[in-house]
């Protein structure tokens, strides 16, 4: 893509926006992401919840809703972005996903010029993006890792989860320069299984990799009550308020929330788009 013709935004309103990403699938990543942003909405925040896991789009099933336009139908021309959104639970809007998102990376100027002005148009209405990536280290996981300003890593016990989140994170920071991630331990029994997980991550990290720094956001507790939403359709933060995962990814929010980023300073959803449109098309 060209990185020097492509529209720049003006004046930006401090939009957090972060890729929610895991090594391996299988890992309850979409649950907390939909979790996360009606965390975040119930705080009162305005959030846009980006389905971007090409060919497993989870987010509209785990709501129990039908999805008939998804960012294809944007790429084609036929429909506009806010024709696509999904109105959730909570005021939390669903931009569904679809397998033409990776015709994002060559899309032309005018495509390009409209993406921004319509994106543009939730600038006084968002406070966060969330992006629910793919799992894996494949070109489109790491396309959205890095215009998004903020990563965030779900991991669990499992010695294939650790050792995918291990490259997920190596190939972010060694290839692309990426070196500050939050991670939640998911499907934990503990505190302390949580924070065994994220220290032999972190200590693996620190010794091959000496630029990144891990940071333990939150976890998640193994609990009956998400696996039961899930068979229902219904997240478990709106079936289940008072269960632990539902505590728990509350606790993530308000964390999250009261963060601010290293080098934040207003780059927001301008420096979002800005990155989407003129970052160069990545290859295996």
């Amino acid at each position: 893509m060209s990185d020097s013709k492509a529209p720049m935004a003006n004046e930006d309103r401090p939009v957090r926006v972060l890729a929610v990403s895991s090594g391996k699938g299988g890992v309850g990543k979409s649950n907390i992401t939909l979790g996360l942003a009606l965390a975040l909405a119930s705080q009162g925040k305005k959030v846009l919840l980006w389905d971007a896991d090409l060919g497993l789009a989870n987010t509209d099933v785990l709501l129990g809703l039908r999805t008939k336009l998804t960012i294809h139908d944007w790429l084609k021309g036929k429909k506009t972005l806010r024709d696509i959104v999904i109105q959730g639970p909570l005021g939390v809007q669903i931009l569904p996903a679809a397998s033409g998102i990776l015709e994002l990376g060559e899309i032309s100027e005018s495509e390009k010029k409209r993406l921004i002005t319509e994106f543009e148009s939730w600038r006084d209405e968002l406070d966060f993006l969330l992006i629910d990536t793919a799992a894996g280290i494949g070109p489109n996981v790491i396309f959205f890792n890095l215009v998004a300003q903020e990563r965030l890593v779900i991991v669990t016990n499992e010695p294939t989860s650790l050792t995918d989140a291990y490259a997920l994170i190596k190939s972010l920071s060694t290839k692309h320069d990426q070196n500050q991630f939050y991670v939640v331990p998911n499907m934990v029994k503990s505190f302390k299984e949580a924070k065994d997980i994220f220290q032999l991550l972190s200590n693996v990290s620190g010794s091959y990799l000496n630029k990144v720094s891990l940071d333990l956001a939150g976890w998640i507790p193994y609990d009956e009550a998400v696996p039961a939403a899930v068979r229902s359709q219904k997240p478990f933060f709106l079936k289940d308020p008072n269960c632990a995962a539902t505590k728990n990814i509350s606790l993530l929010a308000t964390y999250l929330a009261q963060k601010t980023p290293p080098g934040f300073g207003g780059g927001g959803l301008v420096l979002f788009l800005n990155r989407l449109v003129n970052r160069p098309r990545l290859v295996d």
